[in-house]
């Protein structure tokens, strides 16, 4: 049989790289293999590392790259709309560059890369890289994730690898399928071995996460003759479902033309389809025909608050005026509404994704020099589009505000059901996004080793490279209020037969019960859109692309670095090595976009010219016996992202009279994030088990945030979100990482592990801005994996709990929510409290159990959120819930065959 997947020989210098397998040698097979493999890597690396490995070709120990990535001491992940597991955070930050191979790797116009997008049967390893050196590319001030995949001089025979997996999504009742194949050999020919690589897979799921919200708090004193009392705008019920497929494929050709020299040839696509919608059904309260009823408060949960004229929280313009009142308000617990608009409302999508990468490259090595060249080409694409129309009747309502964390409605008789009575409401919204992104990119590096000749200089590392990078993104978007106004235009008879269609249920919605909605299909049709615009008034065909939502960046990066490794005996047992470096870059970026000027496009240009120069020293020293310590300093870089660098202007006149009129705009004046970051470590290694301790400080200049303010363009007021630099921000805090083998035990018994991590983080924005004393968002405090394994007799099991504490998700300071003052504040009107919407402690518990038939077949079986984890956000105080989301539970049953 052929030997199992190694790491890659593209590796960052300085971490480990797995050897070469021996003829029949299975280097990694089994849940206990790959911890211990995982454990080497991390022990040697002179970078502070952490590493996931496969079990086995296309056995990684999750279903996705994302997911696998939540086990890493330090990192945080949440779950998307689509239930899969997103936004990979390390020690709390987001700024992550994405290496494949070694080669930065990114999504459309982002800087970072959709780790979703690859599947984790393409993968390898991963390295979860988090302190810097000057032979790292720039431009992750969190970190490092390096993707590194399968390539044919892995294996020493002809090797075929076949995987059919059935995923079952509690959600949907569905079992949909994920299939991938590999097929890789080697021959030695007249010119030099020469090794080729083919990897495909192919995933397909059915989804969806029902959600449920309460909406923001207003004064219920002049709507409803209750003063006092403070209740939401609206409760709504979210079903988001659809379906989307994930293509991959990838391929590796290696030519080993003489004994010191390598050449290569490596390429990847992964793409994502998807169509997929969500379908509202709120109810909103505030109407003047709405009345209330049944109503209980509970006046132990109370604020003193500014009121404005909508009953919410005064815009900057009102406050400046004094056109609000202070009132003391107290908690809506229960009540019934009738006449209630209710507002169903569907939101139909489509969306594509493609990325492809290619790469060449060498390698020399003559035992005492290296040289390493890569170049490499990407390009990602995105098409999105998004069709709304909202339709709805006159309904009753009984409301209950806090049910275990979230909020529940019933509507009697489910007049949502009955397709008689409906009109249309609020408007018709299209959208339509193209998103394109480009890199070319190169790089030298060179090692020599100095063999002693310089004393403790071990090697000296020289390196250059150069990086073109461009982005385009383009939109259109038209809103056109229903015809006549709201609730005016009868469906029947203006619409085909058919338009409403039955939506999947929210538990927290009528118990579950079904109700009618717009046809998403119909809305994605050309034909149904033809319709829609006659109706409304708009002109046929797709709108073009507008020029003030349209922004085109280019940028060059020129970096350069030189680095010393060192190594020396202190004493005895006692060793110390390291790296001392420079990595100083240059980066010059033009983008172009365009603002609003009365109503008109006027195109925007804006030339930055950036030169930083990125210092490091590490440090370990071995103490023997297994112990040792890191320490390590370096100086890092995050660039804005070409969209927050965006001169224009995107906005949104709403025709739904109770949302706020809403848009985004660039800032070209942001300048880069710049982190110095320290980390310390102390490591215990015995056998094949580990514990370790490490510290970690991040001093971060120019942090980046992004908060809503009130703006008026053309007289109209929006909300309008925007980023900026703030002065600083500190990150702070402690992992602690082990796992053991209960070898000593008899029999059987001996196939047991543990594992597990804990991470303390502490945040805190600091200098002048009005965020300062706050977390930076979405960092959780206490983060832990714990988890079991068994591996013996053909047997390879694990079961594994994963926590977060509390976080907030979303900055709502400006929105029109009700916030608390205090008596010293409520009449300063330079106060206004920061609202964030935080989100509750919780949990996910996954397992996996998988069994050798024989020597070629493997069957397995495992489950993700067994335990029906939920989302569930609030306003500031507990009690003011606002999303209670339904994770997933997800069980899977696999067949693997490797010949």
């Amino acid at each position: 049989m052929a030997s199992t997947a190694t790491a890659q020989d593209t590796a960052p210098a300085a971490i480990p790289q797995q050897a070469e397998a021996g003829e029949g040698e299975i280097v990694v097979v089994g849940v206990r293999q790959s911890l211990e493999k995982a454990a080497t890597i991390k022990r040697e690396a002179l970078q502070v590392v952490d590493s996931i490995v496969a079990d086995d070709i296309g056995k990684f120990p999750d279903p996705t790259t994302a997911a696998a990535l939540q086990r890493v001491p330090g990192v945080q992940v949440q779950v998307g709309a689509n239930n899969e597991i997103v936004n990979v955070r390390i020690r709390g930050l987001d700024d992550i560059l994405s290496t494949l191979n070694g080669r930065e790797i990114f999504s459309t116009t982002g800087r970072g890369f959709a780790l979703q997008d690859l599947p984790a049967v393409a993968l390898a390893r991963v390295d979860v890289i988090k302190s810097s050196t000057a032979n790292l590319i720039e431009g992750g001030i969190a970190g490092i994730t390096d993707l590194q995949l399968n390539r044919p001089f892995n294996f020493n025979e002809p090797t075929i690898v076949a995987t059919v997996r059935g995923n079952y999504s509690q959600n949907v009742e569905k079992l949909n399928p994920q299939v991938g194949l590999l097929l890789s050999d080697r021959w030695d020919t007249g010119i030099g071995e020469i090794g080729a690589l083919v990897g495909m897979s192919y995933a397909y799921f059915d989804y969806d996460r029902p959600v449920s919200f309460v909406g923001e708090r207003r004064s219920y004193a002049t709507q409803f003759g209750l003063p006092g009392v403070m209740g939401p705008l609206n409760f709504g019920a979210i079903s988001n479902y659809g379906n989307y497929r994930r293509p991959q494929a990838n391929a590796s050709v290696q030519w080993q033309a003489t004994p010191e020299l390598q050449v290569y040839a490596d390429g990847l696509f992964t793409g994502y389809r998807s169509e997929f919608q969500s379908v509202y059904q709120a109810t909103p309260f505030f109407n003047p025909e709405t009345r209330i009823s049944d109503v209980v408060v509970d006046e132990d949960k109370c604020i003193l608050a500014r009121v404005g004229p909508n009953q919410g929280n005064p815009t900057a313009a009102q406050l400046a005026a004094g056109n609000y009142t202070v009132q003391n308000l107290c908690n809506l617990e229960s009540a019934t509404f009738t006449n209630v608009r209710l507002n169903s409302s569907t939101q139909a999508r489509t969306q594509q994704v493609d990325n492809y990468l290619g790469a060449i490259g060498f390698k020399y090595d003559n035992g005492v020099t290296k040289i390493d060249f890569d170049a490499a080409y990407q390009k990602s694409m995105s098409d999105y589009s998004q069709v709304i129309v909202d339709v709805g009747k006159r309904i009753t309502v009984i409301l209950d505000t806090d049910q275990n964390g979230g909020g529940a409605v019933e509507q009697p008789g489910n007049p949502a059901a009955d397709p008689n009575g409906f009109f249309l409401r609020n408007g018709l919204n299209e959208q339509f996004d193209q998103s394109r992104g480009e890199l070319w990119q190169a790089r030298v590096d060179a090692t020599h080793d100095l063999e002693g000749r310089l004393g403790f200089l071990d090697s000296l590392q020289v390196g250059l490279r150069f990086a073109d990078r461009s982005a385009l993104f383009q939109s259109a978007l038209v809103t056109r209020g229903a015809p006549g106004g709201d609730l005016a235009t009868p469906v029947a008879g203006n619409l085909p037969a058919g338009f409403l269609v039955p939506k999947p249920g929210v538990d927290r919605a009528n118990g579950g019960a079904e109700g009618l909605a717009p046809d998403p299909d119909f809305l994605r049709s050309e034909y149904g859109r033809s319709v829609l615009r006659a109706l409304y008034g708009l002109s046929p065909g797709q709108p073009a692309f507008q020029d003030d939502r349209r922004f085109e960046a280019t940028e060059r990066t020129y970096a350069s670095y030189v680095q010393l490794g060192y190594k020396a005996t202190l004493g005895g047992p006692i060793e110390i090595d390291g790296l001392v470096g420079v990595r100083p870059t240059k980066t010059e970026r033009t983008i172009q976009g365009a603002g609003l000027v009365n109503g008109v496009a006027v195109p925007q240009s804006a030339d930055t010219s950036d030169v930083d120069v990125l210092p490091n020293a590490s440090a370990r020293i071995q103490f023997g016996g297994g112990l040792q310590a890191r320490f390590s300093y370096a100086k890092a870089i995050r660039r804005p992202e070409f969209s927050s660098l965006n001169p224009g202007l995107t906005y949104v006149l709403t025709t739904n009279p109770n949302e706020r009129n809403s848009g985004s705009g660039g800032n070209p004046d942001l300048r880069p994030q710049i982190s110095d970051s320290y980390d310390a470590t102390l490591e215990y290694y015995f056998g094949s088990s580990f514990v370790a301790v490490a510290g970690f400080y991040r001093d971060i200049k120019d942090r980046v945030v992004t908060q809503a303010q009130d703006e008026t363009l053309d007289g109209t007021l929006f909300s309008i979100r925007r980023p900026r630099n703030i002065g600083t921000a500190q990150l702070k805090g402690v992992e602690i990482s082990g796992q053991t083998f209960f070898d000593f035990l008899p029999g059987p018994l001996a196939g047991f592990g543990a594992f597990g991590n804990f991470t303390y983080i502490d945040s805190e924005i600091g200098g002048d801005d009005v965020l300062r004393g706050l977390p930076i968002l979405q960092v959780s405090k206490y983060n832990f994996n714990t988890g079991l394994l068994y591996d013996r007799n053909g047997i390879s099991a694990r079961l594994v709990y994963t926590y977060r504490s509390r976080y907030y998700d979303g900055d709502a300071t400006g929105s029109n929510t009700l916030r608390d003052f205090d008596e010293s504040n409520i009449d300063d009107r330079n106060v206004n409290p920061t609202v964030l919407t935080y989100v509750r402690p919780a949990g996910r518990l996954d397992f996996s159990v998988g069994y050798d038939l024989n020597e070629m077949l493997r069957v397995d079986i495992g489950g993700s959120n067994i335990l029906r984890n939920k989302y569930k956000s609030y306003y500031n105080a507990k009690y003011m819930n606002v999303d209670f989301r339904d994770d997933d539970s997800v069980y899977t049953v696999g067949l693997r065959a490797k010949f």
